[in-house]
């Protein structure tokens, strides 16, 4: 049995690959809306957050071989919890990484975290879009409120991010609930919509459709703050799913040595 860590869109189509191959994984998902492909090609399902102690119980309790982390690019404790866990477990790790893509334009401004770019954003007077997710909508709202900065916030139409939303006081009027992909043009027509003068966005990959938010910003004149990707030294990293076959049928079959 493989464990199967599914975050993003293209990971969810690696765990049908890898089951369509014949192998046997139980995958774990953050959101119920993420589950329903994967329920609906026969993968066994988990949703919800795993710690530590909880990745550990999974790992033995469905016996499983080897862990395969296709986290989101930003899901950093997953992937720490998801190698730790491997490491005591001493099982095979295996990490699917979007490949990086790479900007530069006189308009982007690439930072390091998302305080960074909230703090650069403060000092901003003109309309914000946040393009980041809800996760960690707080620490935005706690600088940009203060400074009366009007900011949109675009996310998945879910509940939970309408509960933390309001939770944080953010308008009806500025919020943006839609599910991607988008393409440049719609981008570009948000942007316009709401006047956006200050784009904030992470490096998440062209399959997180990051280009098409910048490209659009850039067409438009509108200044972008890239959050550039945690560096974590990952075991085992693959850029390709390909790759990543390629190691599950080594470590699986017995050819290579863990």
């Amino acid at each position: 049995m493989i464990l199967f860590l599914a975050g993003t869109s293209d990971a969810r189509e690696l765990a049908v690959q890898i089951h369509k191959n014949g192998y046997q994984l139980v995958a774990t998902v953050v959101t119920e809306s993420a589950a329903e492909n994967l329920r609906s090609a026969n993968i066994p399902v988990r949703v919800g957050r795993l710690n530590f102690r909880q990745m550990r119980q999974l790992v033995e309790d469905d016996e499983i071989k080897l862990i395969i982390d296709a986290s989101h690019p930003f899901a950093e404790e997953a992937s720490k919890t998801a190698m730790e866990a491997a490491d005591l477990e001493d099982i095979p790790y295996i990490r699917y990484e979007r490949p990086d893509e790479i900007f530069s334009h006189a308009l982007i401004t690439e930072v390091d975290t998302y305080e960074d770019a909230a703090l650069l954003a403060k000092k901003h007077r003109g309309v914000v879009m946040l393009t980041t997710g809800s996760k960690t909508l707080s620490t935005f709202t706690r600088h940009l409120q203060a400074e009366g900065i009007r900011f949109i916030c675009r996310m998945l139409p879910n509940k939970e991010n309408m509960e933390k939303c309001e939770t944080l006081h953010i308008p009806q009027k500025d919020i943006i609930a839609i599910q991607g992909p988008f393409s440049t043009d719609l981008n570009k027509a948000l942007y316009e919509q709401y006047g956006v003068t200050l784009m904030i966005t992470k490096e998440s990959g062209k399959v997180g459709a990051m280009d098409e938010k910048i490209e659009a910003a850039i067409s438009l004149g509108i200044p972008v703050l890239l959050i550039k990707r945690p560096r974590i030294t990952y075991i085992n990293e693959c850029t390709s799913f390909e790759q990543v076959n390629e190691l599950i049928g080594g470590y699986l079959n017995g050819q290579y040595q863990f």
